[in-house]
Parts: C-alpha cells; sequence; structure tokens
C-alpha cells in the first residue's frame, strides 16, 4: 500500500522558472533606463548653480555668456558630481557630460540644457530647455543642442 504523495513534479518546477527567466528578463531594461533616468535628473540638478550665474551674466551684460570664465566658473572639468564629469558653459548653453560612477550606457553622453529668452527684454527670466525640448512660444532658444543621448533615457521634459 502505497500513501498519496504531493509535490511538484521536476517538469512544473523548470517550467516556473522559465516564466520567472522571462518576467525578469522583460523587467530589466525597464528598470535601467529608470536608473539612468535619475542619474541624468541628478546632472540637472548639479547644474542649477550655472544656469544662476548665467542668469545674472545676461541679465546684466544682455548678451549669453560663451565659457565658464566669462560667468566665474571654474573649469568644466572642476565641476563633477557622483554621475558628472564636466560641466561647460557654452554661448549660454550648459553641456552636461556624464561619467564617474554613471550606467555604462550614459558614460560619456552628454545632455544640453539652453536658455530661452525673450529678446529685447531680459528682465523676462530664462526658460531653460533640456535636450529636445523646444521652445516656448515668443522665445528665442539661444545656444546649440548637444544632446547625444536616447529619447528613453531622457527625463519626460527633455523630449521633443
Amino acid at each position: 500500500m502505497r500513501g498519496n504523495q504531493s509535490g511538484f513534479t521536476l517538469i512544473e518546477l523548470m517550467i516556473v522558472i522559465a516564466i520567472i527567466g522571462i518576467l525578469s528578463t522583460l523587467a530589466l531594461p525597464s528598470y535601467q533606463d529608470r536608473v539612468i533616468r535619475a542619474q541624468v535628473s541628478e546632472g540637472m540638478a548639479l547644474a542649477e548653480f550655472v544656469k544662476q550665474s548665467i542668469a545674472a551674466h545676461y541679465s546684466r551684460n544682455r548678451v549669453m555668456p560663451r565659457d565658464n570664465g566669462a560667468v566665474g566658473l571654474p573649469d568644466g572639468k572642476l565641476i563633477v558630481g557622483n554621475y558628472v564629469s564636466e560641466v561647460n558653459v557654452r554661448d549660454g548653453a550648459i553641456d552636461i557630460t556624464f561619467g564617474n560612477r554613471t550606467n555604462k550606457f550614459l558614460a560619456g553622453k552628454m545632455l544640453s540644457l539652453r536658455p530661452a529668452v525673450v529678446p529685447g527684454h531680459p528682465v523676462v527670466p530664462i526658460a531653460w530647455l533640456c535636450g529636445n525640448a523646444s521652445a516656448p512660444e515668443k522665445m528665442k532658444i539661444m545656444g546649440q543642442n548637444a544632446t547625444n543621448l536616447p529619447p528613453s533615457h531622457l527625463p519626460v521634459d527633455c523630449r521633443s
């Protein structure tokens, strides 16, 4: 007389493991994109003091600064953070280069923050456009966009 045995067979366990493997491969890219976007956002936060320096320079001189030295900032290689290896001012635009402890897919990539102004009215606050974002109505974008990040790695506000 044999009693009733309960449990899973080897085939059933292998099917469950295969399903878990498939679900994890689907979730990994989504998680990685979120990590990269968080690192990009931290890089944008690092550039806040650069934005303030550019805005002050523009309101005083009515022209955008051509480089870091024009606004009294150190060389771009000296402005670094956990995920940022360099921050440069180029004709009013801020170019953030990612590196240091960043995700390998973000290393060496660049994000541009460009100022948009109302021509002839420097008292109107500067609107900062990141990445491929378009200018608000009646505003003129200054500087060049050097962003080379894939759209999936950009925060939502930075996409075109």
